[in-house]
């Protein structure tokens, strides 16, 4: 699997480009804008778009998908159904945060806990961590100890809950019950700023000790 991080939205929101080197296919991973921007990255690379992932329903992180999707013919996948009032919301969310004009959407499919996402020959399994949003899913791809973690976790931080129907018990919960036992060698690319580690994270993180 190769990975490129593309901040996108005055929010920089960490878009992730996911492709297979066999097959060539490719997905978004949370396209919270720019829309051209993603797709003319794509064409660079000679890449050929096969789905688009959402972690959440939050409009920083899905202001982009139903344009790509409908551009590309391609579905949207997740997140996990608890989230479809945050989909059925963006018009609010687009007045709450001042974002450029987005479609209401409903995914192709929405994902929930031990499921499997394939791009290519890549496999992605969908780990259920509610708290920043009640339908917040994650993405692991096991083989290359990557996490693509959403805003449940980042570098030295967690993701908000002040959010409706977050809830911050939750969040820790699932950070420890769930991420926390995966290898500490794991990578976790957040929704927002640097990388970190599992390790990293357990060692240091002052919210999560």
């Amino acid at each position: 699997m190769l990975y490129q991080i593309i901040p996108v939205t005055s929010y920089q929101q960490n878009c992730s480009l996911i492709w297979c080197e066999t097959t060539n296919k490719a997905a978004l991973i949370d396209p919270g804008g720019e829309s051209d921007k993603l797709l003319s990255i794509i064409a660079e690379k000679g890449l050929e778009l096969d789905k688009v992932i959402l972690t959440h329903g939050h409009l920083d992180h899905v202001g982009g998908a139903a344009i790509i999707s409908k551009q590309c013919g391609v579905p949207i996948i997740g997140p996990h159904k608890d989230d479809a009032f945050w989909l059925e919301w963006i018009p609010g969310q687009i007045e709450m945060f001042n974002f450029p004009p987005s479609e209401i959407f409903s995914p192709a499919q929405w994902l929930t806990e031990g499921d499997k996402v394939s791009v290519g020959n890549i496999s992605l399994e969908v780990i259920h961590c509610p708290g920043h949003t009640p339908g917040h899913i994650v993405l692991q791809n096991i083989s290359e100890k990557v996490l693509f973690g959403g805003d449940i976790i980042f570098k030295g931080s967690i993701g908000r809950t002040d959010f409706p129907k977050g809830d911050h018990d939750q969040l820790i919960s699932s950070i420890k019950q769930k991420l926390f036992v995966l290898d500490d060698e794991t990578t976790i690319i957040p929704g927002h700023g640097p990388t970190t580690t599992i390790g990293e994270e357990k060692r240091s993180n002052s919210f999560l000790i």
